[in-house]
């Protein structure tokens, strides 16, 4: 075994996040204890683990805890454990890099802001990098459970952009982090502020956190935390704050949760769980493959992280514990997927989790409407892939609607229907490219004419979440932008006396329209939709809308071929102007016009811009005239 020690650069993005953690975390030094101190408990959770297979990593040393040592001659702060520990290499791989998925969405993120940014920092997780914000040097000593009394490691560093490692001998189990203290951090020196600190942050730790006795000249040791895993207490002898702690725990996100559930569960099976939900989207939220799920331990013994058996992924967003009392405890990943037992417990936690989304939305709505902001997207999913639970994620979505001022304000489905007008049996929503671009359809002229308000969406998974749901509460869905708007009670007699009129007036008009386009449409109608605009396109309620259109034409993937109905607004000037036009050739380039004028609403663009663009400038020079002569010359 080689003894070299070895200077390495650290990560260019390490670097990074180290300048930026020691500047702009300053005033909030003391999280650095509160990311020590659980790094030490996971160390000891992943020995407890693999020693129910192994027992002899414990070896004599069978107490699993954390220690923390001030030593004021030496300016020192230690915090060391007996857990896990790690390799040569292990230490170059974990200390030396950042290795988290969203790395480099979280440094693009980044603005230069220190509030703002601090704020970044504590939703990726600062870990072991917190301990450079008071310390001007960092010495770590750890040796695997598994490896010799020889093949200790020492890793060291500055945080100047190098650190060094090399293979020492007789060191302990575990992980040693000497922290040497910057000159004005030295307040963390003194006993009586790292027990509050660990008190306040730590308290939860299911191992002890020992110290020196106070006033003791002796080594012995006492805890300065409670030592019980909080989810195994109950519920009433809880402080928020407490929750807020062993959230920033398992979660490694510096802000506070919005919401949580503490549950236990006896009877047929026994099991414990605490579902929080958190504030803020990780950046790596859309991968789908990313790192996921619930800490899952059995009988208080801790087993896996991420353990994603136990929810649903459109719930992949929900951070927290499950610890049960039935399953084994050499359980895998693999006999996870198979069984009976983790399906009955995720059918009731993906319940719990749908009860505590309805909880936040019906008592705290602002709450509810940070979350939607965040994680509103993800939980789309599961209209698609949990049917069994539909009917709870419905109550759940949120919609821009044609009644709020702006975007931001959204409504539920409850509400909407709850504001239903007389003689309304649709739930009415438009899907566009954008919510402004929606906002100003011209599908939209008839039902704002009428004051009925029209469900807003925009996201690209939108179209394919609307096709999962037929009705909410006895009502149908109905895209206006298909088929015949069906309003039934909502139209009078008049509308429909009016629209009937139009059509026995026009059928000389439609047909002309249709000889013109050929092909290009079904059909040529008069619309109830318009009140403003001269024409626009209609697709067929099984057609795909004009934005999955154009997802798929983004993505490469054919688009299958369709013909709209043209619908034209009979009583607008132009479409009157129009029925004057004697000429076939004249009528022709106009109506073609026209209707790359709706294909542009339609779709965002037209098949020949070309010939679109020589067509308006031939109808430009024909509404100008004959050219005017040039000026005269200036006379000499």
């Amino acid at each position: 075994m080689s003894t070299t020690r070895e200077t390495l650069e650290f990560q260019a993005q390490t670097r990074e996040l180290l300048q930026l953690m020691i500047h702009s975390l300053y005033s909030h030094r003391e999280i650095f204890l509160r990311e020590l101190i659980s790094n030490a408990s996971d160390a000891n959770d992943k020995l407890r683990f693999l020693a129910l297979s192994n027992p002899e990593l414990l070896g004599k040393d069978s107490d699993l805890a954390i220690w923390i040592d001030a030593d004021a001659a030496r300016g020192t702060l230690t915090v060391r454990d007996n857990g896990i520990g790690m390799s040569r290499e292990e230490a170059v791989s974990h200390l030396g890099t950042i290795a988290k998925s969203g790395t480099s969405e979280f440094f693009q993120r980044l603005t230069g802001d220190q509030q703002q940014d601090a704020q970044l920092i504590g939703q990726f997780g600062v870990g072991f990098y917190s301990a450079f914000i008071v310390s001007e040097r960092v010495e770590v000593l750890t040796r695997r459970a598994d490896a010799p009394d020889s093949a200790g490691v020492r890793w060291e560093s500055s945080a100047e952009g190098q650190f060094s490692v090399e293979t020492i001998e007789r060191a302990e189990r575990g992980t040693s982090v000497i922290l040497h203290l910057k000159e004005d951090a030295k307040e963390f020196l003194d006993p009586f502020r790292l027990r509050a600190l660990v008190r306040r942050y730590s308290d939860h730790i299911a191992f002890q956190v020992r110290m020196r006795k106070e006033g003791s000249a002796t080594l012995e040791y006492e805890p300065v935390n409670q030592a019980q895993a909080l989810w195994t207490r109950p519920r009433a002898e809880l402080r928020d704050e407490e929750y807020r702690d062993l959230y920033r725990h398992i979660a490694h996100d510096g802000a506070d949760p919005l919401a949580w559930s503490h549950n236990r569960v006896e009877g047929k099976r026994e099991y414990t769980s605490l579902l929080y939900l958190p504030s803020r989207a990780p950046f790596d939220l859309w991968q789908r493959e990313a790192a996921r799920g619930l800490k899952l331990y059995v009988r208080r013994v801790f087993i896996m992280d991420n353990a994603e058996q136990f929810l649903p992924l459109y719930l992949r967003f929900v951070k927290g514990i499950v610890d049960s009392n039935d399953l084994p405890l050499n359980i895998s990943r693999e006999l996870l997927q198979q069984d009976r037992e983790v399906e009955a417990m995720r059918g009731a936690l993906t319940r719990r989790a749908l009860e505590l989304l309805a909880r936040l939305a019906k008592e705290e709505a602002d709450k509810y409407q940070q979350f939607w902001r965040e994680f509103g997207r993800v939980l789309k999913e599961g209209l698609g892939e949990d049917a069994a639970n539909r009917e709870r994620l419905l109550p759940l979505l949120r919609f821009a609607s044609t009644a709020g001022s702006s975007n931001d304000e959204t409504v539920g489905l409850a509400d909407y229907v709850a504001r239903l007008r007389p003689g309304q049996e649709r739930i009415y929503y438009l899907i566009g490219e954008s919510l402004d671009a929606a906002r100003e359809s011209p599908q939209l002229e008839l039902l704002r004419q009428k004051g009925i308000e029209v469900l807003l969406l925009a996201d690209r998974i939108d179209e394919w979440v609307m096709g999962q749901v037929s009705e909410f509460e006895g009502k149908r869905f109905k895209d206006v932008a298909r088929g015949e708007l069906e309003l039934a009670g909502l139209a009078d007699q008049a509308d429909r006396a009016r629209i009937e009129a139009e059509r026995k007036e026009s059928k000389a008009l439609l047909k002309r329209f249709k000889d013109a386009l050929g092909q290009r449409v079904l059909e040529v109608r008069v619309s109830e939709r318009l009140r403003e605009s001269p024409a626009l396109l209609v697709r067929g309620e099984g057609d795909l809308s004009a934005q999955m259109r154009r997802v798929l034409a983004t993505a490469g993937q054919s688009v299958p071929v369709s013909q709209p109905v043209l619908e034209l607004n009979v009583t607008h000037p132009l479409v009157r102007y129009l029925e004057s036009v004697s000429e076939p050739e004249a009528f022709g380039e106009l109506a073609r016009l026209l209707y790359d004028e709706a294909s542009l609403l339609d779709e965002g663009q037209i098949a020949n811009p070309s010939d679109f663009s020589r067509r308006l400038n031939q109808l430009l020079v024909r509404l100008i005239g004959p050219a005017a002569p040039p000026p005269p010359a200036a006379a000499s």
